[in-house]
């Protein structure tokens, strides 16, 4: 997987939600302006992924102006820009971009619903919102559609 790191504008939370879920360091917040993202995006290296033509057109960061509608050619366009496919599928937490941490899974005992406690043996957990996160039937149809872009 590239090195790269994004910035996400406010149009595009979904796009950011699946960066993350590829396991890409991704910040959005919908709250930021679009000089706020400017300066981010200059100050932590990050290539900012924008809708906005005006904020692409800005001098300084890095950008890449989002031309495509719907999130699998959103998808396809950020991937064939930076190059490579990832690999690191599921290793940041997609709501608040933390890195998942492995866990045992008699830390998960209670806290994730029976079934899925019986039925999964590797848990992951994230340390900023506390979500637990495992491969269940889900993942093997997100990987699908994954390939499929």
């Amino acid at each position: 997987m590239s090195d790269v790191s994004f910035l996400v504008d406010a149009m595009l939370g979904t796009l950011a939600k699946w960066l993350r879920i590829l396991g890409y360091d991704t910040v959005y917040d919908a709250r930021l302006d679009d000089d706020a993202l400017v300066r981010l995006a200059m100050s932590e290296g990050r290539l900012l992924l924008t809708r906005d033509r005006g904020l692409a057109a800005r001098r300084g960061p890095a950008c890449l102006l989002i031309e495509e509608t719907g999130l699998r050619r959103q998808l396809a366009q950020v991937l064939q820009f930076v190059g490579g496919k990832p690999q690191a599928t599921l290793t940041r937490c997609p709501r608040c971009n933390s890195p998942l941490t492995p866990i045992d899974k008699e830390q998960a005992r209670g806290r994730v619903p029976p079934f899925t406690f019986q039925t999964q043996n590797e848990f992951h957990l994230c340390p900023r919102c506390a979500r637990f996160y495992w491969s269940g039937t889900h993942r093997a149809a997100m990987e699908k559609w994954l390939r499929d872009i």
